[in-house]
């Protein structure tokens, strides 16, 4: 089974009021800078086998981060978990776009949203690109790997409502806050979400168990009545 830790960057000046988009230059202020440590500091007993980042300097930052004492790992760049491309609507103030017509479209049916301009992006392209990203690192990395994937918000929520067998009609349900974890198990059947949006839970159950000689092959069937988690 192949574990991917859903991380999403940390904060910037705009995060939150203005939609930056693909736009440069947004690095992580000093609050964004805390949380990277944070959760370096909080993810440092888990082995990671890659960290896979967005290209822009906010999700580089907070992999840079999240890979500090690591000496065999440094962050790894996939153009396919990058921002929303948000064509026209890049650069404007949150408050603004609610007045859009296209602002319900995105609330109540993201699936048919296609943000205007050349470059505009549909939502649905999103998560194709950056579910895509996730099978192919899980299948680079091999089953017994346990790896990060910096990225945005509305990106990871749509990876989320692909792992949770939802529409992505739904996928504004999660929320995903920043520099926060989501993990998500993927076996040969099926995936299995183990947490959202955690900013400051025990990972121990993250860390795999010692190797024995002999393993049992996972299986991707969920345990019936809930079992008893991953401490019995």
């Amino acid at each position: 089974m192949t574990t991917v830790l859903l991380v999403r960057h940390g904060l910037t000046a705009a995060t939150g009021t203005t939609l930056s988009g693909h736009t440069p230059g947004f690095h992580l202020d000093d609050r964004g800078r805390a949380q990277a440590a944070e959760l370096a500091e909080r993810l440092a007993p888990v082995p990671l086998a890659a960290v896979v980042t967005s290209p822009l300097e906010r999700c580089q930052e907070t992999a840079e981060a999240l890979t500090r004492g690591r000496a065999e790992v440094t962050p790894r760049i996939d153009e396919r978990v990058v921002e929303v491309c948000y064509g026209d609507w890049t650069g404007r103030s949150l408050k603004e776009l609610a007045r859009e017509p296209l602002w319900k479209v995105v609330q109540q049916h993201p699936s048919a949203a296609v943000f205007p301009g050349p470059d505009g992006e549909a939502l649905a392209g999103t998560q194709a690109r950056a579910v895509a990203a996730v099978r192919d690192w899980n299948t680079r990395l091999g089953p017994e790997a346990t790896y990060a994937v910096c990225s945005h918000g509305d990106v990871i929520k749509a990876i989320l409502a692909d792992a949770l067998g939802m529409h992505l009609d739904q996928f504004q349900r999660i929320v995903v806050n920043p520099c926060s974890v989501s993990a998500v198990v993927y076996t040969d059947t099926r995936p299995f979400v183990l947490r959202v949006n955690d900013n400051g839970s025990s990972v121990a159950d993250l860390v795999p168990p010692a190797r024995r000689r002999r393993t049992r092959r996972a299986s991707g069937d969920a345990v019936v009545g809930g079992g008893a988690g991953p401490t019995a």
